[in-house]
C-alpha cells in the first residue's frame, strides 16, 4: 500500500510539451484572456510588496575579483518568476531561467527556461517542465488578446520589427484573432534571421500571401493595421530603442509592443490610447528601478510610468487590458483611434498555460513520472 506521504511528479521534455499542446496558439490566447479576467478581479498573486512583481533577478558585475564569476554581457542574468493563479487553475509555479545573448554563438537559445508547477494547497510539485516553448507561446498570446479587443476587425497588414521567436509567436496569435491578416512587412537586422523567418512563413503561415522585407522601421510601420516590435537589444539609452513616430502610424492602427520601444512626443498625446497588460506590474517595476525607469527596462509601459511621474501624462489615461477583458472598460471604440499596448510579461501567464499543459499531459499519459519520496525522512 502506498504511503499517503508519497509524492510523485511528472517531468515534461520539450517534445512532451509539444505532444501536450503547448504550440496550440488559439487555445493559448483563450487561456491568457481567461487569466486576464482573474488578474483584474484579484484572484492571483505574484512576488513583491504589491503582489505584482515581474520577479527576482541575479545580475552580474562588469568586473569582479573572482575570476570564475560570470561577467555582465548583454542580457546575462538568472531570474525567478513566481506566481499563484486562482479560478479553475488554482496552482502556483515558478519559471527559472538563465539568459545570455552570447549563447547564440554556442548554438543555444538566448534564454534557457524551466518551469515548476506546484499544488497550491500542499506546495507539492506537480510537474517540472521544459519552458522555452511555454514562455514563447504565452508571450506571443498577449498581443493576440490585445488585438481581439483593440485591433480593427478588418486588419489585414502586420508591420513586424524583429523576425525572431517572439515575432513568430506574436504573428501566430494575431492571425488567430484577426483571420483577415494576409500581408506582412518585416524589418530585421540580419539576413540569416530574415531568411529563417521567411522559410517559416512559407511552411507554417500559408495565409500570409503578401510578404515584403523592408529596410527601415518607418517602412514597417506605415500603412500597417497592426504593428509589433519583437526585437532584442540593449537597455540604457532610450534614443537607441526602436522608435515609433506618430506621422508613420496609420489611423486606426493597433500597436502591440512586447519588446524595447520608444515613442515621439506626438505619440505621447492623450488622444493616442495607452494600454498596459497589468498596471500593477509597471507600478512594481517603477518602485524597484532607478529613474528614469525606461532607461533600465525598455518596454514602453515603463516609459508611461516615467511620463506620469514627470507630469506629462495623467494616471487615469493609462488603461489596463484586464479591465477591458473583464468588460469594465471599452475596447476599440471607433475605426480611427490609435492604440498602443505594452506587454511586460508576467509569471501568472506561465502558471496559466503551464497548468493547462500539465493537465493535458496527465490526461494523455505524456511525460515521465518521477518520485520525490515515498515518505520524507524529516517531517
Amino acid at each position: 500500500m502506498a504511503s499517503p506521504a508519497k509524492i510523485d511528479f511528472v517531468y515534461l521534455s520539450e517534445s512532451d510539451m509539444i505532444a501536450a499542446g503547448v504550440t496550440d496558439m488559439p487555445t493559448c490566447v483563450d487561456t491568457m484572456e481567461e487569466m486576464f479576467g482573474l488578474l483584474w478581479h484579484g484572484d492571483y498573486r505574484m512576488a513583491g510588496a504589491n503582489n505584482d512583481s515581474h520577479g527576482a533577478m541575479v545580475l552580474f558585475p562588469k568586473e569582479s575579483p573572482f575570476p570564475d564569476m560570470p561577467k555582465a554581457t548583454a542580457d546575462r542574468r538568472f531570474m525567478a518568476m513566481p506566481a499563484y493563479l486562482g479560478g479553475r487553475f488554482r496552482t502556483a509555479g515558478v519559471k527559472w531561467y538563465g539568459s545570455n545573448v552570447e549563447n547564440r554563438e554556442k548554438g543555444l537559445p538566448r534564454s534557457i527556461l524551466m518551469f515548476v508547477l506546484n499544488d497550491a494547497d500542499t506546495g507539492a510539485p506537480l510537474a517540472f517542465m521544459s519552458a522555452n516553448l511555454l514562455s514563447a507561446y504565452r508571450t506571443g498570446a498577449i498581443p493576440g488578446v490585445g488585438a481581439r479587443h483593440l485591433a480593427r476587425r478588418d486588419s489585414k497588414v502586420v508591420g513586424l520589427v524583429g523576425p525572431g521567436v517572439m515575432g513568430k509567436t506574436t504573428l501566430m496569435a494575431l492571425c488567430a484573432v484577426c483571420p483577415d491578416i494576409d500581408a506582412i512587412k518585416i524589418k530585421g537586422r540580419g539576413k540569416s534571421s530574415i531568411d529563417s523567418f521567411l522559410a517559416w512563413l512559407k511552411s507554417d503561415m500559408p495565409q500570409i500571401a503578401n510578404i515584403e522585407v523592408v529596410d527601415t522601421i518607418e517602412a514597417a510601420v506605415r500603412e500597417s493595421d497592426i504593428v509589433t516590435y519583437c526585437n532584442t537589444g540593449l537597455s540604457g539609452d532610450p534614443s537607441t530603442y526602436p522608435l515609433v513616430k506618430r506621422e508613420w502610424v496609420k489611423p486606426g492602427a493597433f500597436l502591440a509592443m512586447p519588446s524595447s520601444c520608444e515613442i515621439d512626443s506626438d505619440m505621447e498625446a492623450p488622444e493616442v490610447r495607452k494600454v498596459v497588460d497589468n498596471t500593477g506590474l509597471y507600478e512594481a517595476w517603477f518602485e524597484e528601478l532607478p529613474k528614469p525607469a525606461h532607461n533600465v527596462v525598455p518596454v514602453i509601459g515603463v516609459k508611461f510610468m516615467d511620463m506620469i511621474a514627470e507630469g506629462r501624462m495623467a494616471k487615469e489615461d493609462l488603461e489596463d487590458l484586464g479591465r477591458i477583458v473583464a468588460g469594465e472598460a471599452p475596447g476599440r471604440t471607433n475605426d480611427e483611434e490609435i492604440i498602443i499596448m505594452s506587454v511586460g510579461g508576467m509569471p501568472v501567464e506561465d502558471v496559466a498555460w503551464g497548468t493547462i499543459i500539465y493537465r493535458n499531459a496527465i490526461e494523455r499519459n505524456i511525460g515521465q513520472t518521477l518520485n520525490l519520496w515515498e515518505t520524507p525522512v524529516l517531517r
